[in-house]
């Protein structure tokens, strides 16, 4: 990479856009971030806030996403309202964010000549569809409204490559955890909860039987993905499966957790939530393929750096 090469990195102070800024600037590239601090943090851009431009607003501002393209090579688009559960209860606004937000940016990027768009996708949009390993030639079935943005935007995706030649990449993410995600919002992912609670003494609470499962993807895997996808010579307009290809039941989740911070809380069961799958496992052979991605760190290894980042006091290296 050379140093004049720029990119833009919406939703960059969030959980997973901070740690791909972490290793933008690491290669050496310039980095400008579109945030409006929803659900990212000041805190965790504080080892490069002098390496990059920072830009506050939101996605769905038209004249801004024009704005921030200027110089752009590529933009990452992880700016999105995550979570099922707040999809269910508030779809307009997952619409607007993730579907709007995205065209707004797609727009935008096509107008001033950026070279190569990387949009983050989910797992959700495979939705209830039976077929485990989940590959990329399934019928997308997304049941929550949250997976039918994703899949929308996606689909966004492939029109700009197909009708504008804006090469398009799209990476759908399975389960992302590590450092930086925060526990204490009531959208948060299932690994930060548990880890706080079992912390604290309490119990986690399972949502269904606890035999459900899921395919956890260490943040340092999706970062490699992003970075392969920038200078990927195949696969454009495409989705990838980014994840580990390994399955994780949540009550064995926990039993994990238990055991790397030494302590023996039974969990509580609650009832399974509106829009949540059951099980989530990937194929990553097409990744593999026309990406060269390879998971980096396994599930194991990524819950104990996890954990640790957390029994640190949340700060020190990711």
């Amino acid at each position: 990479m050379v140093a004049e090469i720029q990119v833009l990195v919406t939703g960059g102070a969030g959980f997973i856009g901070s740690h791909l800024v972490d290793r933008l600037v690491d290669a050496g590239i310039r980095v400008r971030i579109l945030d409006n601090f929803a659900t990212g943090s000041q805190e965790n851009l504080a080892d490069v806030s002098s390496s990059v431009e920072l830009v506050t607003g939101d996605v769905r501002n038209p004249n801004l996403t024009s704005e921030v393209m200027t110089d752009v090579d590529t933009v990452f688009h992880l700016a999105a309202l995550g979570s099922v559960s707040r999809s269910v209860e508030d779809p307009m606004m997952s619409h607007q964010v993730n579907v709007d937000g995205t065209l707004n940016l797609l727009l935008a990027a096509h107008r001033a000549g950026v070279r190569r768009f990387v949009y983050s996708s989910s797992s959700s949009v495979y939705g209830d569809n039976p077929t485990s390993p989940k590959h990329e030639g399934l019928t997308t079935q997304p049941i929550s409204p949250y997976g039918v943005s994703k899949l929308a935007a996606e689909m966004y995706c492939r029109a700009f490559w197909k009708v504008y030649s804006l090469e398009t990449i799209s990476l759908r993410y399975f389960n992302v955890f590590g450092p930086r995600q925060d526990p204490a919002s009531r959208y948060s992912a299932v690994i930060p909860r548990f880890i706080d609670a079992v912390r604290r003494g309490e119990p986690p609470t399972i949502f269904g039987d606890g035999e459900q499962s899921r395919d956890f993807t260490y943040v340092a895997n999706v970062v490699q993905a992003n970075m392969l996808a920038m200078q990927a010579q195949q696969g454009l307009g495409q989705a990838f499966n980014i994840a580990c290809g390994g399955r994780v039941s949540i009550k064995f989740l926990a039993n994990a957790v238990n055991g790397l911070l030494g302590k023996a809380t039974e969990p509580v069961y609650s009832e399974p939530r509106l829009g949540d799958i059951r099980d989530s496992l990937a194929d990553v052979s097409s990744a593999r393929k026309f990406l060269g991605y390879r998971p980096l760190t396994d599930f194991p290894e990524g819950l104990r750096q996890t954990v640790a980042w957390y029994c640190n006091g949340a700060s020190g290296e990711a």
